[in-house]
């Protein structure tokens, strides 16, 4: 078995807790809900691409001990907070700004690209502390400080928690789909969209609470 590979109990204690992750609702699942029912499906898969692409990141900034410098150095961590809560707060706006309902553009409205999605999935992800948070002091309670092959292990278990995490988000953007055709009423829709903005406003309120950790 190649030294990147962790031990079959490591891998399967790590799934269970990247499932149990991937099932609490957070400002991510929130996003794909939010871009699946007012631009479709396929906005949806864009910014859980981008959160993917988000995760990549961290893993790779905790495999070689970037991410550490982050959350350590108040100054820094403080920054992340304040542009990951200022970052959802444009995200609530957004959410209203036209006043319309989640089922239909309007008419002359603007529809993002994927690109613009894509780009809004990674960012809701990078500006998240507790994502960081999670990375930096969760992942590597599953691989030993001592082993030589420690950088590999993370990665390993990064792509684990991607692959792990994949069925519930692409279940919560089809789910979101069913219910934009399910529930086909515009003032059901504008409440959606303030309930999104409601979500959005709480989890930028909660992040500015987030702790940055010492490492041990």
């Amino acid at each position: 078995m190649p030294s990147f590979i962790p031990d079959l109990p490591v891998i399967l204690a790590f799934a269970l807790a990247g499932l149990a992750l991937a099932i609490t609702p957070g400002p991510d699942m929130a996003l794909f809900v939010s871009r699946t029912m007012n631009f479709g499906r396929s906005h949806g898969f864009a910014t859980v691409l981008g959160a993917i692409t988000g995760i990549a990141v961290h893993t790779t900034l905790v495999a070689f001990g970037i991410s550490v410098l982050i959350v350590t150095a108040p100054a820094a961590f403080w920054a992340l907070k304040i542009v990951g809560a200022l970052y959802l707060v444009w995200l609530a706006i957004q959410a209203v700004r036209s006043g319309g309902g989640i089922l239909v553009v309007k008419e002359g409205g603007k529809t993002p690209s994927l690109k613009q999605s894509y780009l809004t999935g990674l960012g809701i992800n990078l500006t998240n502390p507790k994502v960081a948070l999670f990375f930096v002091t969760f992942l590597p309670q599953f691989v030993s400080a001592g082993d030589p092959a420690a950088a590999g292990k993370l990665l390993f278990l990064g792509v684990e928690f991607v692959i792990v995490s994949l069925p519930v988000v692409i279940a919560t953007v089809l789910l979101a789909e069913w219910l934009v055709k399910t529930l086909k009423n515009e003032w059901v829709g504008k409440t959606l969209n303030w309930s999104f903005a409601a979500i959005f406003m709480a989890f930028a309120a909660t992040i500015l609470f987030a702790e940055g950790t010492k490492a041990s």
